[in-house]
């Protein structure tokens, strides 16, 4: 069984940091970052909450469906940047765009979630025939994680979020989810510490880098290494399900982490970069939002026509990776 993508959303905040602007806290330049990463400028939430950004691109999606906000049966939201603990940024979605009857959790993947999510809607819609839409959420502000002194990573990310409504369908559908625990230390950022009144001194290591709560810590080395191999790697393990080859997708539409990542893929693939939506250079790293949105973007110019063959490939924290690929 495959899925039918009704309708896209998104929505990115209007507050923008051109390269020029991290000036202003690091030791860096235009040309510095735009030939290492390909990004020019990123998207910043300077006051949206997490969930505000989820449920703007959720609402788009639903008015551009054309559904009854009823039959919305469930609600999966991807992201890392959580406004809270507790409750999920899906239950607070499903309270915005008023969908009553959906059920709501959120799903942390990382930068692949979106591709995680997507397939976790596949599988609810193919087990539960009750089940007639499921709304799909990627929404990050990676800025609220960032050390802008460091300029290893804060020129890296963006904020934004997309989400699209899926439907059961007999469309072409496979997929690979993967990951490699291994690796979780090179991207990571800690969350709760024991309350002083408990906290116990130990010699107990976890083996991730000491960084205070909730800043990012980002191997960029060993990221690359990972990521030049799960990209083609997540691919060819979706492809082989269904017995077909690079020639045979119309557009790739991976994680927009760096373009050098996917200009490795594409050499890999032997395919040319014009067959790679992309839009890093003026989104940034959004995390899991990265590939929806530019899924998005693909159908808004009329580049991604019905009918085409996509691969969605994320790989991100975790460390996680898989491969979806869908007729449109």
């Amino acid at each position: 069984m495959g899925i039918n993508i009704l309708s896209t959303g998104c929505y990115v905040p209007e507050q923008r940091l051109k390269n020029d602007d991290f000036k202003k806290f690091i030791d860096t330049s235009d040309e510095w970052i735009r030939t290492r990463t390909g990004i020019m400028e990123r998207p910043m939430a300077g006051w949206e909450p997490c969930w505000y950004m989820g449920a703007k691109a959720a609402e788009q999606a639903v008015q551009r469906a054309g559904i009854s906000r009823d039959d919305i049966g469930l609600i999966i939201s991807c992201t890392i940047t959580s406004d809270f603990l507790t409750p999920s940024m899906a239950s607070v979605i499903q309270r915005e765009i008023n969908a009553p009857n959906a059920a709501a959790f959120d799903l942390n993947a990382a930068c692949s979630g979106f591709v995680y999510a997507l397939d976790t809607a596949r599988r609810f819609l193919e087990t539960d025939d009750s089940l007639k839409y499921v709304l799909v959420v990627a929404n990050e502000a990676l800025s609220r994680f960032l050390d802008f002194k460091d300029r290893t990573t804060s020129i890296l990310f963006g904020d934004g979020a997309a989400a699209v409504i899926v439907e059961r369908s007999d469309k072409l559908y496979s997929s690979h989810l993967a990951s490699d625990g291994t690796g979780a230390k090179y991207l990571c950022a800690r969350n709760l510490s024991p309350a002083p009144e408990i906290a116990v001194e130990t010699d107990f290591n976890d083996g991730f880098p000491e960084k205070p709560p909730h800043q990012l810590v980002h191997d960029g080395k060993e990221v690359y290494k990972f990521a030049t191999k799960a990209l083609p790697k997540s691919f060819e393990l979706a492809a082989a399900k269904i017995g077909i080859s690079s020639d045979d997708i119309d557009w790739f539409i991976p994680h927009q982490a760096n373009v050098r990542i996917i200009e490795t893929a594409a050499k890999k693939f032997g395919v040319s970069m014009d067959r790679f939506i992309i839009t890093l250079d003026h989104f940034g790293n959004t995390s899991s939002a990265s590939i929806p949105l530019a899924l998005n973007e693909g159908i808004e110019k009329c580049l991604i026509k019905r009918g085409q063959k996509l691969a969605l490939i994320g790989f991100g924290a975790g460390l996680t990776y898989g491969g979806i690929i869908l007729e449109y």
